[in-house]
């Protein structure tokens, strides 16, 4: 048996030691799923944890007549991307579907709904009419050229939306596969609301993303199928209209070893190899294509593409690599999780032999690391554990509350105050995953350093996923 083999032997055998350095795995999963209500935009409820947050961007959509007030700023900014606010929503309901009972052990379930429906519900409002679907709220440019808070903030609430003569695959891809899941997630809590969203996901895929989807059916398959599957093939498990574009058709394809915002593959190949295991050998196309993610991704593999930092971090690239690492490590855990129910061994990377015991190993060690396993001993998670990042690169963390500062702050008077200040932000995120060490394992903690210190929904998203496999590790074992 080779080091890494033995390695990963190890790490099993510690999530059943009363000894093993194991985190607050529910605590964690808590805090992920929190951070999002930092994140709201709208009038906030009367329930709202979050209580540094104000009601903000409540005028949303009224240069077009319509109402657009809800959803997720996307990250440090005050803008809403409607694409990653989208692929948010479609993991969190992935983790919802995927991990229920962990999650309802945790008694999160309720707060992840929320969260979900957060979104769901923008995404509604969003799509206006079956062949008008609003993509973005506010000018990206103009809003990084200032540091506001959202509840002051004055620039720009730019509209730009997608149409039947004006279409755009990527966004309305997204959409669908947004409110499908979703509808899962609340075919039993909420049945009439349910119907809505698969109603709107349907509709969202007919009428907008087959108009976008059309313009390149005089191509080939093969072409076709390099120019938009992939991105749209995430939509397939969701809605069975997009896979019929994906599945038994022949692709070009390059080798994918990143599961992100913009590129799903790794998501649907995930998802369709679990229907493979479930019987549907028509499948089989998607179960290697799966199978070589994974090999990309395990340390030891013949064919491994993605290195890893000295103290063992997946590393994609230096600009939010936790993003990356999270999405990939769910990817993990949930194939580890899949190879157990169908009994499957494990996977072969060329000449290296993986079981899902030890693919579940590898994934629980990205998320220890971001926990505090690291060779700098601290949480990449705000408010968990006893050393975290405290100059987060977000406006609304970093500038004193409403109730504390009711005074507007502006564009000029954020950055000379606030961005550059030697402070911690007076306002605790808690539960912002940020954008993560660099290739060393160093980081500085500089709010000036958006590309390792900048939280995102997408990356909370898919470590609500990533940490709930963990919660419970009675459970944690027997998969």
């Amino acid at each position: 048996m080779d080091g890494l083999a033995l390695a990963m032997e190890d790490e099993i055998e510690g999530l059943s030691s009363p000894l093993a350095a194991n985190y607050d795995y529910g605590d964690a999963l808590g805090k992920a799923i929190l951070f999002f209500e930092g994140q709201r935009s709208g009038k906030l409820p009367t329930n709202q944890r979050v209580t540094w947050r104000g009601d903000s961007a409540c005028s949303d959509g009224t240069p077009e007549n319509v109402n657009l007030v809800g959803g997720y700023y996307d990250a440090g900014d005050n803008v809403k991307f409607g694409w990653p606010m989208a692929f948010s929503v479609s993991l969190l309901s992935w983790a919802a579907v995927e991990y229920q009972q962990q999650i309802s052990s945790s008694n999160q379930l309720a707060y992840l709904q929320k969260a979900i429906r957060w979104g769901t519900d923008f995404i509604l409002k969003a799509h206006t009419s079956p062949t008008t679907f609003y993509t973005q709220v506010g000018d990206g440019n103009a809003d990084h050229q200032c540091w506001e808070r959202p509840e002051d903030m004055d620039t720009p609430r730019t509209l730009y939306k997608i149409t039947s003569s004006s279409p755009g695959s990527e966004p309305a891809a997204e959409a669908a596969a947004a409110l499908a899941s979703a509808s899962i997630v609340f075919k039993v809590a909420n049945t009439n609301y349910s119907a809505t969203l698969l109603r709107h996901s349907k509709s969202t895929s007919t009428e907008l993303l087959t108009k976008a989807i059309a313009p390149f059916t005089a191509l080939t398959p093969a072409i076709r199928m390099s120019c938009y599957g992939r991105r749209l093939g995430y939509t397939g498990k969701w809605r069975h209209q997009v896979l019929e574009l994906c599945v038994d058709k022949p692709r070009v394809e390059p080798a994918v070893n990143e599961f992100s915002w913009d590129n799903k593959f790794p998501g649907v190949q995930t998802l369709l190899a679990k229907e493979f295991h479930c019987g549907k050998t028509n499948l089989a196309k998607f179960k290697t294509d799966a199978e070589s993610f994974v090999c990309a991704l395990m340390p030891g593999s013949s064919s491994v593409q993605i290195r890893t930092t000295p103290g063992g971090l997946l590393f994609t690239r230096d600009s939010s690599n936790l993003q990356y690492v999270t999405s990939s490590t769910l990817v993990l855990f949930i194939y580890s999780k899949t190879l157990t129910a169908a009994q499957i061994g494990g996977v072969q990377c060329g000449s290296a032999f993986f079981s899902a015991s030890q693919i579940r190993a590898f994934a629980k060690t990205q998320v220890d690391y971001i926990l505090g396993k690291n060779p700098k001993n601290m949480s990449y998670m705000v408010g968990f554990g006893a050393k975290y990042p405290t100059q987060l690169h977000h406006r609304g963390s970093s500038i004193p509350s409403m109730k504390v500062h009711p005074t507007k702050v502006d564009c000029n008077g954020g950055y000379s105050g606030y961005y550059s200040s030697p402070n911690p932000n007076p306002n605790t995120h808690v539960g912002a995953v940020v954008g993560g060490p660099d290739v060393n394992d160093q980081f500085s903690d500089a709010r000036s350093d958006y590309s390792h210190s900048e939280p995102t929904t997408y990356m909370n998203a898919a470590f609500v996923g990533a940490v709930a496999a963990l919660v419970g590790q009675c459970n944690a074992v027997s998969l």
